[in-house]
This record gives structure tokens, C-alpha cells and sequence, in this order.
């Protein structure tokens, strides 16, 4: 059997930066353990599968390690693959998946993604929380992921977090946070418990860090930057219990491999 694939750095408009995906186009979906052993195989954060179901688009996402509800890097990829390959005059895709029906709209050079808000309940940092992080917190609220406001964006880009004490966390990821320098709010992500240390960009983060930050700062619209080693740009918008997550796509690879009857 032979499938296309593709690899795309999303939320950044410049080659070798931003959030890289697979993506991986099928007709019927493989099994799950096929499905897991190609993600592994990428040894990317993400590879996204989609079926075309005419209407919609059927999409599931892979770690090397496990799949997960939602994300938001690999949902952008995929749909880049879809606007520039299989529906090239839409203006509007409709993913249906775990975390329900996602929307992708295109806007010039930018995608945009309708997610979910997640809501933030307070939550206490544990022994090994703080030990992985290395820097005291001024808030801890969790939601899918552990999301921790430290003192300023200079205190985000020097953590040096130890992967082996936030393996043991309870949450799929630890999101650290602070007002940005010259945009509204700065961020880091990390999950080593699925094989993710630091993740580049995080899209699916910013449905906790947009409602966070728009109540802090009082505005809906925001600008955001992942300030990953590899970094990213995030056009971020808060619109009731939806989040538009909205940022910049640039394809890197396109090809095929094969997998045995």
C-alpha cells in the first residue's frame, strides 16, 4: 500500500521555524497500530491522518508515543494540504474529530482555526511540577494541560525545565506563560509523558492560554508568540466559548511511502 505524505511548519512564514507536521491523506482510515507505528516512525510531535468524507474530513492525531484529542499545529498542516491539493477553491474546511467539529478558514497567507475555549480551574503545583519547571509561579489553573503564569518573558526563554520530573505529571502538558515584551503574551510547552519534551508551537495550548490572557489583559484579540528554540507566531482570538487561532503555514516535503498488505 502507498500513501502521500507531507511535511509542513505551521504557525511560521519562514522555513525550518515554526511547528513541524505529517500529514497523511488516506481513503480509509489503517489501523490504530498502523497509524501509531508511522508517527513513530515521523518521530515528529504530531502526525495528522485525515479521510475525505465529501462534506468533511474525518481527522485523528498521532504522537511517536500516543493519540491525542486535539491539536492545533497538525489541524493547520493538514488543512494547508487540503487548500493547496484536494479542495483548491474552498475558503472554508470542516474537520470532524474527538474533540468535535473544528473549523479551518483561510484568510490571504494565514489560516485560521475555530477550536475550543478551554475553561481554567486554580490547581495546586505539586513537588515534582515545580522541580520540572525551576522557577516559582504566580498562578496554577489547569485545564487539559497544567498552565503556570511565571514573572516575565525573560524568566520563560531561560527555564531549563528537568523532562524527567514533568514526566510524571498528571496533565498531557505543562504550558508556561508571561506578558511578552513586544507582544501580549509569551509561551513554552512541554509534555514529555508523550514523548514530547518541548513542543514548538502548540496550537490546542492557546485554547486555555487565549481565555487566560484576555480576562488578564481585557482585550479579545491577541498576539502571541511561542518563543520555542524553533518559535512561532499566533494570531489569537476569544470568541465566547471558541477560540480563532489563526497564524502562517510554510510546506516543507512531499512524497510517499509504503506499508505491507
Amino acid at each position: 500500500m502507498r500513501f502521500q505524505l507531507y511535511q509542513v511548519d505551521a504557525f511560521t512564514g519562514n522555513l525550518f521555524s515554526g511547528n513541524p507536521a505529517a500529514v497523511v491523506p488516506l481513503d480509509n482510515w489503517l489501523s490504530d497500530e498502523k497509524m501509531q507505528a508511522v508517527a513513530a516512525e515521523n518521530n515528529l510531535s504530531e502526525t495528522a491522518f485525515f479521510v475525505d468524507r465529501g462534506d468533511y474530513f474525518q481527522i485523528r492525531w498521532f504522537t511517536p508515543q500516543a493519540e491525542v484529542d486535539l491539536c492545533g499545529h497538525a489541524t493547520l498542516a493538514a488543512a494547508w494540504v487540503i487548500f493547496h491539493h484536494i479542495r483548491k477553491d474552498a475558503e472554508e474546511i470542516l474537520f470532524r474529530s474527538r474533540s468535535g467539529e473544528l473549523k479551518v478558514s483561510r484568510h490571504n497567507d494565514r489560516l485560521a482555526l475555530d477550536f475550543p475555549a478551554y475553561r481554567l480551574e486554580p490547581a495546586k503545583a505539586g513537588e515534582k511540577l515545580l522541580q520540572g519547571i525551576g522557577a516559582e509561579p504566580l498562578e496554577v489553573l489547569a485545564s487539559r494541560d497544567y498552565l503556570i503564569l511565571l514573572k516575565d518573558e525573560d524568566t520563560i526563554r531561560n527555564l531549563k525545565p528537568d523532562f524527567r520530573a514533568l514526566e510524571e505529571s498528571d496533565r498531557l502538558g505543562i504550558i508556561v506563560t508571561a506578558r511578552g515584551n513586544e507582544v501580549d503574551f509569551v509561551s513554552r510547552f512541554f509534555a514529555p509523558s508523550v514523548s514530547i519534551p518541548e513542543d514548538p508551537v502548540t496550537g490546542s495550548a492557546h485554547c486555555s492560554l487565549t481565555p487566560f490572557w484576555a480576562e488578564k489583559l481585557g482585550k479579545k484579540k491577541l498576539h502571541a508568540l511561542q518563543v520555542s528554540p524553533r518559535g512561532g507566531e499566533l494570531f489569537c482570538e476569544l470568541q465566547g466559548d471558541r477560540v480563532r487561532i489563526a497564524g502562517n503555514v510554510t510546506p516543507f516535503l512531499q512524497g510517499h511511502f509504503e506499508l505491507p498488505d
